[in-house]
């Protein structure tokens, strides 16, 4: 069942006891840890590395993680980062900048904060509010009793002692590979798309532009369509965010050397945006996805899976940073109705939180992946896309998930017209 070793761990500390183990303090279990201590719970997240630590991302906060942000109280931390405006869409020549769109829920802004500050600012609120975050520690393996999740075996890195640390619910967030929901029975859905990412830093004159990029055309330094798509993130401190992404969905998916792809990008952008693009400022760093929802089980007895170790990542562009701490405040809520009435059914609730915010929505994303993963569909659509604003903008408020109550029914229509456009084209 398992790819944690299972075997007996010698312990050499007191075992410790809490209401809830979150493992993992990235934004799904920070968050988590945050919203438990709000609600009075003891909450104690093990995270594996020490803040502020690099993550792979394009560092970008859309307007539904802004509001996940507010509402935890970092609203005024926010305001010292750059802030955005909306995309610039470009393809085949042409470039197209919207807007956020008006919502009565999210703001119409957003920020761009590099993960190593983004983390650490969401981790020290969670401590601030009164969760127990032990850094530099890993959960080795969960503490089973009668098949109920109870704890976990925990190791210090910095002087290898190890202990248990009991808990009434565990909450899993440990990440994309989640080596401990995969020990509680958790996996993905082989048919489902997943992505692939890789970016770094270069110095550029334009890292405060109010737009974050979107390149739907990557081609060679010899000018060859590439599969996958390219962005750029103003970071606002004299550096750009540029990385590529790439879905399953592609032909030849794994044969494809991001790293080579990245340095196609960066070649290809370079006298635009003014940067060297054999001298970034750091290493690349890159990382798979899992998407759409795609794993599960999402809840056991006594346990949760959030974030992207629930595969809670948007296939329409990636996003992942909002799902995260959204479904973090869901699971909170449904451990807090467990404690106080001292009934673990209530944890059911959590599987349908998540599929009524999300279901839908995911099932439209996860069609269109296979759509943009055959070329022919992904030119074509990117060509008449841009040469409409109107188009480009419902599309923006479709794939950023920020459709306002009155539009949900697009999300269908949008979902029957790919199915349409996949019959049509079913070779291409």
């Amino acid at each position: 069942m398992t790819d944690i070793d299972s075997a007996p761990v010698a312990l050499n500390a007191p075992a410790r006891d809490t209401e809830v183990l979150v493992i993992g303090g990235g934004p799904a279990g920070a968050s988590a840890g945050y919203w438990l201590s709000q609600l009075g719970h003891d909450v104690t997240i093990i995270e594996k590395k020490t803040f502020p630590r690099e993550k792979t991302c394009g560092d970008g906060l859309t307007p539904r993680a802004v509001k996940q942000l507010h509402d935890m109280g970092l609203g005024d931390q926010l305001t010292q980062f750059h802030r955005y405006e909306g995309l610039r869409a470009k393809a085949h020549g042409r470039a197209l900048e919207m807007h956020w769109p008006e919502h009565p829920i999210y703001p119409q802004h957003g920020y761009v904060v590099r993960r190593r500050e983004l983390d650490m600012m969401v981790a020290k609120n969670a401590q601030s509010s009164g969760a127990h975050l032990l850094e530099g520690h890993e959960a080795l393996t969960p503490i089973l009793d009668r098949g109920f999740v109870r704890g976990a075996v925990i190791t210090s890195k910095a002087d290898n002692t190890t202990f248990e640390i009991h808990a009434k619910y565990v909450i899993v967030a440990d990440g994309a590979n989640s080596r401990f929901g995969r020990a509680l029975g958790t996996s993905r859905a082989k048919k489902w798309p997943y992505g692939t990412a890789i970016r770094t830093y270069w110095e550029s004159p334009r890292h405060a532009e109010p737009w974050i990029e979107s390149a739907l055309d990557v081609k060679d330094r010899n000018g060859n369509s590439m599969p996958g798509y390219g962005w750029i993130f103003p970071v606002g401190d004299g550096t750009i965010n540029i990385g590529v992404g790439l879905l399953s969905t592609f032909r030849d998916f794994k044969s494809v050397n991001t790293t080579h792809m990245l340095d196609s990008y960066a070649h290809m952008i370079a006298d635009d945006w003014g940067i060297n693009p054999d001298t970034p400022t750091c290493k690349a760093t890159s990382g798979r996805i899992p998407m759409g929802g795609s794993v599960g089980p999402k809840i056991g007895p006594t346990h949760i899976v959030i974030g992207d170790a629930a595969g809670s990542v948007n296939p329409f562009n990636g996003e992942g940073i909002d799902y995260a701490y959204e479904t973090a405040h869901m699971a909170a809520d449904c451990l807090h109705d467990a404690l106080v009435s001292g009934d673990p059914v209530a944890l059911q609730r959590y599987s349908k939180l998540v599929e009524d915010e999300y279901g839908e929505y995911f099932k439209v994303a996860r069609l269109f992946a296979r759509i943009i993963g055959r070329p022919v569909l992904m030119r074509e659509l990117s060509r008449v896309g841009l040469q409409s604003r109107t188009l480009m903008e419902w599309v923006l408020r479709i794939m950023a998930n920020l459709l306002r109550p009155d539009e949900i029914g697009a999300a269908e229509v949008a979902y029957k017209a790919a199915a349409q456009i996949v019959r049509l084209f079913p070779n291409a």
